[in-house]
């Protein structure tokens, strides 16, 4: 059987000296494994997820407690965790959250790792060393440093007040740990991004959902309970383009699409308050009330702006729910 860590090592050059940091960076990097899922073909995420889905956990709790991001458990049938040695074990997804983008996983045996440790990223800076660990060990982890702390809005109707931007940019980003100057796990994995560097060149870099977004949720999160009231959802794909909000797609059955929004179609207002960019969009929409809720959008399609009336929705009404393996 292929070994999931194949095609990931971090360049030799970028990877982490055991002599430079103050713990024990093989037992930390241990408790990061290969998440495998697979999501049923008729999964309202499996056209836009892809029904295999591959990435990594981050072992937080002796009982086998494994946080990833919720986007490769969202659906998921079956999901195999795999650890630096090779073991493979079951495991069963609890829940993922849509707001924070966390994604919370119980093994289905002793997986026999140290958890890391919840850190709290607020001491991160720009510059502040950071390592960037995928699973599979010390050539799957990149000695890395933070960029910046700065807002980020998804195109997938999803706002973070502070991601963090790391580099250099690692090769399997998707649940990696981003492990603070103590050993401590501070973000998880979600994104592969580009800035633009010197020459105007486009570099690559990685965005981390902060860790210390977890505690207040996880709880209810462990327990398979919503951790957030659910938002109005449109099914919208958006993006800032210049200074306008430009819808670049719409989801399958999602109520933007029964509405017969479309890609390219400029997003003016929202319930007659103009929007300055994606994250006020965003902020205008969920402050309409809960799904279910009219929302009122004043729309441009080439040169001709309209207002139209959308029946918002819950996107989880239309995912599968977890179910033990």
């Amino acid at each position: 059987m292929a070994s999931p860590f194949d095609g990931y090592e971090v360049a030799p050059r970028n990877r982490p000296s055991p002599e430079a940091y103050g713990y024990d960076i093989d037992r930390a990097l241990s408790a990061v494994v290969a998440l495998q899922s697979r999501v049923p073909a008729d999964a309202f995420t499996a056209a836009s997820l892809g029904e295999d889905r591959l990435g990594n956990g981050i072992v937080i709790g002796p009982t086998g407690l494994v946080l990833t991001i919720g986007y490769l458990i969202t659906e998921a049938q079956e999901i195999t965790l795999t650890r630096n040695d090779g073991k493979r074990i079951a495991a069963h997804a609890l829940g993922a959250d849509p707001i924070t983008g966390f994604g919370l996983v119980q093994a289905l045996e002793p997986l026999g790792l140290p958890p890391l440790a919840l850190g709290d990223s607020h001491s991160l800076a720009a510059d502040s060393p950071v390592i960037i660990a995928g699973a599979g060990g010390r050539a799957h982890a990149a000695a890395g440093h933070v960029l910046t702390r700065m807002p980020f809005a998804g195109y997938w109707e999803y706002l973070l007040d502070e991601a963090i931007m790391t580099e250099p940019a690692h090769p399997h980003w998707s649940g990696a740990a981003l492990i603070g100057a103590a050993g401590e796990l501070v973000g998880v994995g979600s994104l592969s991004l580009e800035r633009q560097a010197r020459a105007g060149r486009a570099s690559p870099i990685n965005m981390f959902v902060p860790a210390d977004l977890l505690p207040p949720i996880l709880h209810d999160l462990a327990s398979g309970k919503a951790p957030h009231p659910p938002r109005p959802w449109l099914g919208v794909l958006a993006q800032d383009i210049g200074d306008r909000v430009v819808i670049v797609g719409v989801s399958p059955r999602g109520p933007a699409a029964r509405a017969e929004l479309r890609a390219g179609d400029i997003l003016l207002g929202v319930a007659g308050e103009p929007v300055a960019d994606l994250a006020d969009f965003y902020t205008r929409l969920w402050a309409q009330g809960p799904p279910g809720t009219v929302i009122s959008l004043r729309v441009q399609r080439e040169d001709d702006a309209f207002s139209l009336e959308v029946r918002s929705a819950d996107r989880a009404a239309l995912l599968k729910k977890p179910r033990l393996n």
